[in-house]
C-alpha cells in the first residue's frame, strides 16, 4: 500500500461535521495516513486544533485566506502558531478572481506580506493561494529569498516555476480534469523533489468524482495521474511526495 500525505484538506469544514472520523478511516484504508488542515478563516481554527489534538497524524496551519481579509488579526495568529501541531502559515496569498479593484488588491498584498513576515519570524513554511494573480504573487515572493513554502493548487503558470528553489508545488484533483491541459503539460517540468499531493477537500474532487465532496481518500487518484504524466512508477512518486511533505512541514508521522 502507498504511504501518502494530503498536504491541504479542510477537514474543519462544515461538510465533515457528521462523519470526519469515517473520512479519516477511509483515507487510512488507501494509505493516506497524514493530512494538514490549512487555515482559511480564524472562525474555523478551533475545530482544526481540536481535530489535530485528537488524531496524531493531523496537523494545522494558521492564516487568513485572501478572500477573508476582514478576519485578519495578527495577534490571534501569533497566539496559536507555536502550538505543537502547527506546521505552517496559510493559506494566504492573492485572489483576484472575485476581487480585482485596486484598493482590494492593495489590501490583499499588505495582508499577504504580513503573513509572510509571520512565517519568517517563527520559521514556518508558507501555504500560498494564488488565483489570477501570478504576476503580483511572483513579484512579492521573489522579495523574500529566505522564504520557503508550497504553492497550493498550482495552476501550471510557467512564471511560478521560477520559484522552485524555495517552493514546492501542490498538485490536486484539477490535474485529472479534461480541461487541465496547461497544468498537465507543465507537470513534467516540476522537479520531483518539489512535488506535493493535496486534495483541497471538500473542493475539487478528482475525476471520476468531480462535483462531489472531496476527501483525502482520493489522493491515490491524483498520485496515479501524476505518475502517468511523468512516466514513472507510482510507488516512487508516493515515496518522493511523502518525503517532500515531511521535509517541508517537519512532520512527525505516527503509522
Amino acid at each position: 500500500m502507498l504511504d501518502l500525505v494530503d498536504t491541504h484538506c479542510h477537514l474543519d469544514h462544515a461538510h465533515y461535521l457528521a462523519d470526519v472520523c469515517q473520512v479519516l478511516d477511509n483515507a487510512k484504508e488507501v494509505g493516506v495516513n497524514t493530512a494538514i488542515i490549512p487555515a482559511a478563516s480564524p472562525k474555523d481554527l478551533g475545530r482544526a486544533i481540536a481535530l489535530c489534538e485528537s488524531h496524531p497524524n493531523l496537523y494545522f496551519a494558521v492564516g487568513v485566506h485572501p478572500l477573508d481579509l476582514q478576519d485578519f488579526q495578527l495577534d490571534f495568529l501569533k497566539a496559536h502558531i507555536q502550538h505543537p501541531r502547527c506546521v505552517a502559515v496559510g493559506e494566504c496569498g492573492l485572489d483576484y478572481h472575485y476581487q480585482n479593484d485596486p484598493t482590494t488588491k492593495t489590501k490583499q498584498q499588505e495582508i499577504f506580506q504580513a503573513q509572510i513576515a509571520l512565517a519568517l519570524e517563527f520559521n514556518k513554511p508558507l501555504i500560498v493561494h494564488i488565483r489570477e494573480a501570478s504576476v503580483d504573487a511572483h513579484a512579492i515572493l521573489k522579495q523574500y529569498p529566505e522564504l520557503r513554502g508550497v504553492l497550493h493548487c498550482f495552476n501550471g503558470d510557467g512564471l511560478l516555476l521560477e520559484l522552485a528553489d524555495n517552493f514546492y508545488y501542490g498538485i490536486g484533483g484539477v490535474a485529472t480534469f479534461k480541461n487541465a491541459k496547461n497544468l498537465v503539460e507543465t507537470l513534467p517540468q516540476i522537479p520531483l523533489k518539489r512535488l506535493l499531493l493535496e486534495t483541497d477537500a471538500p473542493y475539487l474532487a478528482p475525476h471520476p468524482f468531480r462535483g462531489q465532496r472531496n476527501e483525502p481518500r482520493y489522493i491515490p487518484l491524483i498520485a496515479e495521474k501524476l505518475a502517468q504524466v511523468r512516466q514513472m512508477d507510482v510507488q516512487e512518486l508516493a515515496h518522493s511526495t511523502t518525503h517532500n511533505a515531511q521535509t517541508l512541514f517537519n512532520l512527525k508521522v505516527h503509522l
